[in-house]
């Protein structure tokens, strides 16, 4: 089929991204801000098949009541050296709130018994707990796996810097960064490596990644173990995180089309514009570049070009089923933990498969956590109409958890459930390949990171990248400063050399 008559001339300085979420609207702001620093005149549209913005970062309300305080049901937590996202929240304004309360108690259950239980987690626990920690897995363990956490958080903050790589593939980033071997081998080994005992690993730093990935230790590649890890400080945003894309995709300038459905991205020559073809437009519309932000092989969308596009590997991602509920139950039953009856369960319920491995019974959910009582939005207290007080408990979980389940582990004491099931993070195994960021002249890829690590923040990290690639290759710029010729390095006259812990390139230049 030839060309509308409209789109036979040049490329227009229009730019489409598909995906809303945190990597869409991300690269929304960051070609705004690129635009604006550069002088340029690019209109943007974001296409998502959503009815929202924000992706995976979504909260929803106790009985869909919008005068209650808001839970996060996708990504929930960001770190201080999550830089991009961090500065964010200072930029706007947004309030943010520790993840969890430090007096809570932590349990790891391996389908039979606790095998360790703490005050929080080890880096928010008391001198007891951690007393405790050094007894059963003794000094070494939690001290070098700390070591090689503080090491990989150093590395990484590297590109917040004035002179952050720009990348065209991923394999080239992790060689760059020291991580091609890290990427390369399970958690397990790689800790094994740093003389780390297996015990600690498999039961304590499991629970960790079955929480945060929902996979094993021992199938986990170590950079994303390491990633885990690294959670001293978490945050949320009063309110939930989806705010800060919301602010993102507002400030950006972008023509948002949601509930929108991107159904193919053709291009017939190599000097022609790409056409995007959505269920609201059928004849395509021009594009200079396209910056697909979902996962590629989840959008649907057919693909057609000349000449044609890379290939991308295929993806698997952990199908995870989240169970929030309320219950005025202020423990979970202490009888299924084979614990007596009436004894208080922890309040955060992680698990580990190292039983299991034993011949034990499998875990039959990743975790379980309280995370706090039913508040309203300005966080004062809330009673039912019987003038109880509800808690909110979140479970991860491989499979459905049933209503007889959900009755029996709370004693009967189940107000409002919500089942939410999604691809929520992908399958990372040990690698050392990965798909590439340019697809094809003028056809972006943020998601190509994410088998590498995969975090709201890092999604703003490739977004920044590929924003920075697409202004270097189409308008001899970037996102902070103009460039001597497509796909040069972006430290020139224009940004700021800042050596301050504080400079963020992308936010600062």
């Amino acid at each position: 089929m030839g060309l509308p008559h409209d789109t036979q001339c040049a490329p227009p300085n229009r730019i489409a991204v598909i995906g809303a979420g945190a990597a869409g609207s991300s690269a929304a702001l960051w070609l705004a801000k690129a635009a604006e620093r550069n002088g340029l005149d690019v209109e943007v549209d974001v296409y998502d098949k959503n009815a929202y913005i924000g992706g995976r970062s979504t909260t929803v309300q106790p009985y869909n009541d919008p005068s209650l305080e808001p839970t996060e049901l996708g990504g929930s937590v960001f770190v201080p050296p999550n830089k991009l996202i961090w500065r964010a929240t200072e930029e706007y304004g947004f309030e943010r709130f520790p993840f969890e309360n430090s007096e809570d108690v932590m349990g790891v259950w391996d389908g039979s018994q606790f095998v360790v239980t703490v005050g929080g987690n080890y880096w928010y626990s008391s001198w007891w707990s951690k007393l405790k920690i050094v007894w059963k897995y003794g000094f070494n363990a939690p001290r070098r796996t700390q070591a090689a956490v503080d090491g990989m958080v150093n590395t990484i903050l590297k590109l917040y810097r004035a002179d952050s790589p720009r990348f065209r593939n991923i394999s080239s980033l992790a060689s760059e960064l020291g991580w091609t071997n890290v990427a390369g081998q399970t958690s397990l080994e790689f800790l094994r490596s740093s003389k780390v005992d297996d015990l600690w690993s498999l039961e304590f730093v499991e629970a960790l990644t079955r929480l945060n990935y929902g996979q094993d230790i021992d199938r986990l590649h170590a950079l994303e173990g390491l990633v885990t890890l690294a959670a001293n400080g978490a945050k949320t945003v009063k309110g939930g995180n989806r705010q800060i894309f919301e602010r993102f995709m507002r400030d950006s300038g972008a023509t948002v089309s949601l509930n929108t459905r991107v159904k193919s991205v053709s291009r017939e020559s190599s000097t022609g514009p790409w056409l995007v073809h959505t269920d609201a437009s059928e004849e395509g519309v021009p594009y200079r570049a396209v910056i697909l932000a979902a996962p590629f092989h989840q959008t649907g969308i057919e693909f057609a070009s000349e000449p044609p596009i890379a290939a991308v590997p295929d993806q698997p991602y952990i199908h995870l089923h989240v169970t929030l509920l309320t219950t005025t139950s202020p423990s979970a039953n202490a009888t299924y933990f084979n614990l007596p009856l009436g004894h208080k369960v922890p309040e955060m319920v992680l698990t580990t498969r190292n039983g299991a491995r034993q011949g034990g019974p499998e875990p039959e959910f990743n975790s379980l956590s309280y995370l706090r009582p039913v508040r309203k939005r300005d966080l004062s207290p809330w009673t039912n109409d019987q003038g109880q007080t509800e808690w909110v408990v979140k479970i991860f979980s491989k499979q459905r958890i049933s209503d007889e389940w959900l009755e029996s582990m709370f004693d009967g004491k189940v107000g409002w459930v919500l089942r939410k099931e999604w691809d929520a993070y992908p399958v990372l195994s040990p690698t050392s390949e990965f798909p590439p960021a340019i697809l094809a002249d003028g056809l972006y890829y943020v998601n190509a990171f994410e088998p590498l690590i995969s975090t709201l923040e890092t999604e703003m990290v490739a977004a920044r990248n590929v924003v920075d690639l697409l202004m270097a290759d189409h308008f001899h710029a970037g996102v902070c400063s103009r460039t001597t010729a497509p796909g040069g390095d972006h430290s020139g006259s224009n940004v700021v050399d800042k050596d301050g812990d504080d400079f963020v390139y992308g936010w600062d230049c």
